[in-house]
């Protein structure tokens, strides 16, 4: 079992946490890449919209008679054929959200915590506890745990006003209860800070999350390979 360093607002270090191996194992990259099209789906706004015939301006009035004129028939200036006719097919307001699996979701937000911590950029602090609400005290905070470029903050707390202060004004920071924590902020960040309860309560529901089968794989001891004359012995 995998652990990592937990720290102070001050940058000291005060314990160690243990990780789980069923959440912090292995990373399926592309359940990652699911996820996130998944969530920037969610994102977009679809308020695009073309006109059709009946929503162009101009006259409904047929421009001649059906037949005799020796020319094509006609019976509206709206008509898509005409210049500034209206949109045959075109985009209209929609929807781009769609449903995706629970489980799928839960599995990416365990390989993106293992990627996170495989490649060295989860930082885990004792709380979020600050005295007052302000910008630059908080962000030495974040420069002595050598928190640099974007960040994403993790809080179990139900409510921090302090917190909320402290970081709203911080260019490339960005706050999310422990609760609403998604793969995509985890991959948007460069850093992800997690405040110790709010860590140990998400390892501890995706935990559970993770089938019978993967657990078993994940905690079974790796069994080496030996050399050609061991095996042949």
């Amino acid at each position: 079992m995998a652990t990592i360093e937990v720290f102070n607002l001050s940058g000291e270090k005060t314990g160690k946490l243990e990780l789980a191996d069923e959440v912090f194992g292995a990373v399926n990259e592309d359940l990652l890449w699911e996820a996130v099209k998944h969530y920037r789906a969610g994102l977009r706004a679809g308020t695009h919209a073309t006109k059709n015939r009946k929503l162009v301006s101009g006259s409904g009035k047929k421009l001649w008679r059906q037949k005799g004129t020796g020319r094509a028939r006609v019976g509206s200036i709206r008509s898509p054929l005409w210049r500034h006719g209206g949109t045959v097919h075109g985009p209209q307001p929609r929807s781009y959200a769609y449903d995706f699996p629970r489980k799928k979701l839960l599995g990416a937000l365990r390989s993106a915590l293992a990627a996170k911590f495989a490649d060295g950029k989860l930082v885990v602090v004792e709380n979020f506890t600050l005295s007052e609400g302000k910008t630059k005290p908080f962000r030495q905070a974040l420069d002595k745990l050598k928190v640099e470029g974007t960040a994403l903050l993790v809080d179990g707390a139900a409510e921090n006003r302090n917190l909320e202060l402290s970081s709203r004004n911080l260019a490339g920071v960005e706050l999310v209860r422990g609760n609403e924590v998604h793969p995509y902020h985890l991959l948007r960040h460069e850093r992800a800070v997690f405040a110790r309860p709010a860590l140990e309560k998400l390892q501890e529901s995706l935990k559970h999350t993770v089938s019978k089968r993967r657990a078993t794989a994940a905690t079974a001891p790796q069994r080496r390979r030996g050399t050609v004359k061991e095996v042949a012995q």
